[in-house]
């Protein structure tokens, strides 16, 4: 039941994957990659293939040279969990997630690079697809596949996000110097990449990044997500997620990190930088414990430079501190508000999924004294 226009690709492709391996490039692994992708082929109808398939097959097979059985169950495991329905006929709206999503941690992790792509337009689109729809069996030979793919096995289903983002940060010093055209000429021949650094840089980002940040409607441990209703990441617009440029962090997440639990939550205990830019109106009726209050009308200039003095002085004590950004009913001031913050280069933030609403019925809330106020 497979078309022959998949065949004839397949057989296109397969001569081209991973060559420089003795095993891969013999007939007999030409035969069995051909075997194993058409097994996987024929058994997921509501799936297609898509170039890249192969080299994706290409670890299972060698691995298991001997046991097609065995690389073709392995493939048929990974798939589910890393590349949850990227093989969709239509995968677009699964692939635009996961870009915006990837470019969400870039900002989150070094604003600076972040800052640089979007100003010359070198937009993930244009290089990270083949990476993260094989994994990057694509961009790495085996002998790297296997010790990054070693470790990924432990991670969710984020972290090839993290993986991504840890290899921009080895180019990092060459991206920020460079221009569209020599990001193009970069990303056409990948450098040389540290795998032993990139594994580490990986595992620290991915340890840095709160769990919610990472949060895709379409991820196939979703539900991991998902511990107490309002309180929790859920699905919003595609158009939202766009506009922004920061990830989001659900409530669960922030009274988890910052105990909010306890009352006695102060600014020094608070694991978080938490900045609510509600008029001090607003902020006086019910806020969170040990948030700080800064007014959105009051905190940059036309220029987007900061000119709240006291916004100024926290970013730089809480400057390795995940800041969040809480806002109200209002959601463009909160996305306004933190890609700001990025625009000036201050790394790890994020805004509150929902904003400080969903923080009405938990019984959290206090109301602050004139002390409070800056």
């Amino acid at each position: 039941n497979i078309a022959p226009t998949v065949i004839r690709q397949i057989e296109v492709d397969i001569p081209r994957c991973h060559q420089y391996d003795e095993l891969l490039s013999s007939p007999e692994g030409h035969r069995k990659m051909k075997n194993v992708l058409k097994g996987w082929i024929a058994s997921h109808s509501n799936l297609v293939y898509w170039q890249g398939l192969d080299s994706l097959c290409a670890p299972f097979v060698y691995l298991n040279f001997n046991n097609e059985a065995l690389a073709y169950a392995s493939l048929t495991a990974f798939i589910p969990k890393y590349l949850n329905n990227f093989f969709l006929k239509d995968n677009s709206l699964i692939i635009n997630e996961y870009l915006v999503v990837f470019s969400h941690l870039i900002a989150f992790h070094h604003p600076d690079l972040s800052n640089r792509l979007e100003t010359i337009g070198f937009i993930p689109d244009l290089y990270a697809i083949p990476w993260f729809l094989t994994v990057f069996a694509h961009v790495f030979p085996l002998n790297k596949i296997f010790h990054l793919w070693d470790m990924l096995l432990l991670g969710g289903s984020s972290f090839p996000l993290c993986i991504g983002v840890a290899i921009l940060t080895q180019l990092r010093l060459l991206l920020l110097k460079a221009d569209f055209n020599e990001c193009i000429l970069l990303f056409s021949e990948l450098p040389e990449i540290d795998i032993e650094r990139c594994i580490r840089d990986s595992i620290d980002i991915f340890a840095t990044t709160p769990r919610s940040c990472t949060y895709r409607e379409h991820a196939s441990d979703i539900t991991n997500y998902q511990i107490n209703n309002d309180l929790d990441m859920d699905p919003f617009p595609f158009s939202d997620l766009k506009s922004e440029r920061c990830p989001r962090i659900s409530a669960n997440e922030i009274i988890e990190l910052n105990d909010l639990r306890v009352q006695t939550t102060s600014l020094k205990t608070s694991k978080h930088l938490l900045i609510d830019i509600r008029s001090a109106d607003e902020y006086m009726k019910a806020a969170l414990p040990s948030s700080v209050n800064v007014s959105y009308d009051k905190a940059f200039d036309n220029q987007i430079r900061i000119v709240d003095n006291r916004l100024q002085q926290l970013l730089e004590k809480h400057r390795s501190s995940v800041k969040v950004v809480i806002g109200n009913k209002n959601h463009k001031q909160t996305v306004d508000f933190t890609n700001n913050l990025i625009a000036n280069n201050h790394s790890r933030v994020c805004l509150l999924h929902k904003g400080i609403d969903v923080f009405k019925t938990t019984g959290m809330l206090y109301v602050p004294t004139p002390s409070d106020l800056p």
